[in-house]
């Protein structure tokens, strides 16, 4: 009876607190401030460090001529075959540098390195913003072993709700289908508990960042 009694009290208190209005007033939520301290480092300088400690590897090119070197030196280094590219920038890029690349449909499965642009860089997360939009589609950027993203410097941004404003900006009312962000390449540890590194799309995934804004004195 005792316990019965106690049962009755906590209920009846937890009653009366549902139906008692408290006193206090919310104020209106300030959504636009930032929460995280910022950083005074240059943009370029926090996205290279934010996305290789996420196992990215980044590589700064002053231009498109020296990107070409360090992706020449990539592909020797590496043994890479099997590009993949559908960008016609990129493709323009990669025929002067006398790279060989395919960009047939049929060809697509038997792709091992895709080569793609983004919508913009995240520095304070080391994330690529890239959307179904992008003549890469949805595809290219999960399919390949190997994601190879060139981007340029003016494409970085602070904060994701900046992301999303530019495409907001950029699209208007014809918003992607599909909007996300890669922060290194896939990994999993539902195996057994053990970390695999591409379980659910590219192995290793390049950023290329190239300087097309370079500073003048």
């Amino acid at each position: 009876m005792a316990d019965v009694t106690s049962r009755e009290k906590v209920l009846k208190k937890i009653r009366k607190a549902l139906t008692t209005k408290s006193a206090s007033e919310v104020g209106d939520l300030d959504l636009e401030s930032e929460i995280f301290i910022s950083s005074e480092e240059p943009l370029e300088i926090q996205f290279a460090q934010n996305f290789s400690t996420l196992n990215g590897k980044f590589v700064f090119c002053e231009n498109e001529a020296e990107f070409i070197e360090n992706f020449e030196f990539f592909i020797k280094d590496n043994s890479w075959k099997n590009i993949f590219c559908l960008e016609s920038s990129i493709k323009e890029i990669l025929t002067k540098g006398n790279i060989k690349f395919s960009d047939k449909e049929e060809e697509f499965m038997s792709t091992d390195i895709g080569v793609t642009l983004c919508e913009c860089l995240i520095a304070r997360t080391g994330s690529i913003m890239i959307t179904s939009k992008q003549t890469s589609g949805r595809r290219l950027p999960i399919y390949s072993n190997y994601h190879i993203v060139i981007a340029y410097t003016s494409q970085l941004l602070y904060n994701i709700k900046d992301g999303l404003k530019f495409i907001r900006d950029k699209y208007g009312s014809s918003i992607p289908s599909m909007i996300t962000t890669i922060s290194g390449p896939s990994k999993t540890a539902d195996i057994e508990k053990t970390l695999v590194q591409g379980a659910h799309g590219p192995k290793e995934v390049f950023v290329f960042l190239i300087d097309d804004v370079q500073l003048t004195d």
